[in-house]
């Protein structure tokens, strides 16, 4: 995605990233389709992407 985690989190904390899964370790995840449906979403909402 090049973003940095801090974006990243940034994006999470304000409800504009894709669902997240924790881990039993702590680590988080997403799965495929959150992602790919969050990217879709993004494309569309951005004018001029191409």
């Amino acid at each position: 995605m090049r973003i940095s985690q801090s974006a990243f989190y940034r994006l999470r904390a304000r409800g504009q990233a894709p669902r997240m899964i924790k881990l039993p370790n702590g680590e988080l995840r997403c799965r495929r389709a959150d992602l790919d449906a969050w990217w879709e979403a993004c494309e569309r909402d951005t004018p001029g992407w191409r």
